[in-house]
């Protein structure tokens, strides 16, 4: 027989045996320190009986047979500081004789948050196991491990619990290190599991809906972002949802299975950004810079704050230098976010008033939380203290456990939305009022183009306008006159939208009514010049006129247009200035002619200053070449090269079949 085997046939009497003694009395300190009567288990229960301990470690100590008797007692209630003073041993057994009845089937152990390695057996076989305890591989402590003691163990009336706990130096400065009673239940396993389903959803929901709400909030951020590219403080809500949506999966898994301590360490290096993250959203909302001197500052606490989540893991500090290290980020939240809010409140920023509440109950929150944990040092506080962070911390509302820092972080996310939801309907507002000028632009745009139909014997005109935009700056005119002849206008306003639009109106409404009683091309410059001085909106227009009549004689008057193409060569124009910026400004005139079979091609600046993506002009040259092209062609050349602005062509050219008929 194998010593497997011999352990397993001597095991049930070892265990009837020991049973026995605890019944009779025959050693009253053990029946006294370690029984704990499952008997008559209704409803589940915490082992917070007094408990035996050892430090070491002896696999033996896991057997329902080890004499135990010598143990020093543990009361879960208190700390193991009472029982081993300054001493910090890496490794405790604790060991708990258990009554049960044996009819009594469907029993469980359920265990929370004992330690970050532990081994817990039942007569001596392992039960539940969390990490590694030698050599030591620490877990998440976090979930509920669910656990049913097997029918056979309970048939002699007694169990033992033994538990194998590693207690690191972090865990000993705890101010429960090792096994607290509220650590381990006892009771039917579907009682037990429906606890557990209600008591993770009671502890976390709160803060899974505030997450939720952020992601949210940050995805709906991003999308505005990509609408809205000036608007920083849009990018920081998004950076802040996707730290919330980065952060999220390592707390939500370890609610639920308890996995290594490396995956938090990982999610607690997200913090770093925080500090950053935060009090940038609210500089941005109220406008407030961020000089070198901030962004040292912030980069400073978001060190600080991941040191101080890492201190709970991998070091031990005191209490002063935990709360000095996250002095920055405390200050930063709890102290200058909210007098910056205030100051810019008290300036009449509506938006800065509606932060201001859930950052003065945060700050609240954790200004409740140094003062509790500081008075924690002192003995005589200690109750009271703990019963306060429970208020703040796990206030019980049914089911849940509200926390304060929660419900702050809740109106945060909210306060957010409203802001947003508040601007995206001004937005709305502004974008309807926007495209209804952009379509009372669109019909006083049609003003710029020449009346249809009309006719000019002799000469072929051809025309094409292509704004940048929906509403364009350039215009162009074209009119018969008493000789025979034609009046070619062609402009462009400074500026765009829908006051560009207006002056073009302006324009060509004074060329029209000018030209009814002149062709002179001069005189018509400088009557449009003083209808736009006087206007008083400092806004001007390059402009050339030519009169063209019908023997082909062309006159010509610029101010600051670009002279036009006569057969591919530029027509050498005296300089002037544009319209509207001196009052009685002259301007002079050049004459030629344009020969039969002749082409006069006339151009705004958006062909010639048409740019591609390596920042190189259309250019004089290029449109010299192309000037003798149909306009159809002139533009999309241009247009593909890379438009930046208005475009117009207008050709004139003489008849050649017509010329000689006549």
């Amino acid at each position: 027989m194998t010593r497997r085997n011999l352990v397993r046939t001597f095991r049930l009497p070892i265990v009837v045996a020991a049973c026995a003694i605890v019944a009779l009395g025959i050693a009253p300190r053990a029946l006294h320190a370690q029984n704990f009567d499952a008997t008559a288990l209704v409803e589940p229960a915490e082992l917070g009986s007094r408990w035996l301990i050892q430090a070491g470690d002896d696999a033996a100590w896991a057997q329902p047979g080890f004499d135990d008797s010598k143990w020093p007692v543990f009361d879960p209630h208190n700390s193991l500081t009472t029982v081993f003073g300054d001493d910090t041993p890496p490794v405790v057994w604790y060991r708990l004789h258990v009554k049960v009845n044996p009819a009594h089937t469907g029993l469980a152990l359920d265990e929370w948050n004992l330690a970050r390695a532990f081994e817990i057996y039942v007569n001596g076989e392992r039960l539940i196991e969390n990490g590694q305890v030698s050599p030591f591989k620490p877990y998440t402590t976090y979930a509920r491990s669910l656990k049913r003691i097997p029918d056979r163990l309970l048939a002699s009336g007694c169990i033992v619990i033994a538990m194998r706990v590693h207690i690191t130096k972090v865990e000993w400065t705890d101010q429960g290190p090792g096994y607290y009673f509220t650590n381990l239940q006892i009771g039917q396993e579907s009682g037990l599991e429906n606890a557990n389903w209600l008591a993770v959803l009671g502890a976390n929901a709160l803060t899974w809906v505030e997450t939720a709400l952020i992601i949210g909030l940050g995805l709906v951020a991003l999308m505005f972002f990509e609408a809205e590219q000036l608007v920083e403080e849009y990018k920081w809500v998004a950076a802040w949802g996707l730290l919330a949506l980065f952060e999220f999966p390592e707390p939500f898994i370890s609610s639920w299975h308890n996995i290594p301590v490396g995956w938090e360490v990982l999610n607690d290096s997200l913090r770093l950004f925080m500090p950053y993250v935060l009090v940038s959203i609210y500089f941005s909302f109220v406008n407030q810079k961020k000089g070198w001197g901030w962004k040292i500052i912030l980069v400073f606490a978001g060190v600080m704050n991941m040191m101080t989540a890492f201190q709970s893991l991998l070091f031990v500090s005191p209490l002063r230098i935990q709360l000095f290290m996250n002095l920055p980020f405390i200050a930063l939240i709890a102290g200058v976010v909210p007098i910056v809010l205030a100051t810019h409140w008290r300036r009449g920023n509506r938006e800065a008033g509606i932060l201001l509440i859930p950052v003065v109950l945060f700050s609240l929150y954790i200004y409740a939380e140094l003062i509790l944990d500081t008075l924690y040092e002192v003995p005589a506080w200690r109750q009271a203290t703990l019963r306060g962070l429970g208020i703040i911390d796990r206030f019980p509302i049914g089911p849940f456990s509200v926390s304060l820092n929660e419900i702050a972080g809740i109106m945060s996310t909210l306060s957010l939305t409203v802001i947003m939801i508040m601007r995206s309907t001004r937005t709305t507002r502004q974008q309807a009022h926007l495209e209804a000028e952009i379509a009372a632009a669109r019909e006083v745009q049609q003003v710029i183009l020449p009346e249809s139909g009309a006719t000019f014997p002799g000469f072929k005109v051809e025309s094409v306008y292509e704004p940048a935009q929906q509403v364009g700056g350039d215009f162009y005119q074209i009119l018969s006159t008493r000789d025979g002849g034609m009046l070619v206008v062609i402009g462009d306003v400074a500026g765009k939208g829908l006051p560009a639009a207006m002056m073009v109106s302006v324009l060509v409404g004074a060329t029209r009514g000018v030209a009814e009683y002149t062709s002179d091309p001069a005189e018509l410059l400088a009557n449009l010049n003083e209808r736009l001085v006087g206007r008083g909106s400092g806004g001007f227009s390059t402009a050339l006129v030519a009169h063209i009549n019908a023997n082909g004689e062309v006159v010509i008057a610029n101010a600051g247009h670009l002279p036009p193409y006569l057969n591919g060569l530029e027509v050498t124009l005296p300089g002037a200035l544009p319209l509207g910026v001196q009052s009685g400004a002259k301007y002079e005139t050049v004459a030629f002619n344009l020969p039969i079979g002749g082409r006069l091609t006339f151009y705004s600046d958006g062909i010639v200053e048409a740019q591609n993506a390596q920042g190189e002009m259309f250019g004089f040259e290029r449109s010299g070449e192309m000037s003798m092209q149909p306009v159809s062609a002139i533009v999309k050349a241009a247009k593909e090269f890379g438009q930046q602005d208005d475009m117009t062509v207008v050709v004139i050219a003489r008849d050649a079949a017509v010329a000689s008929a006549a």
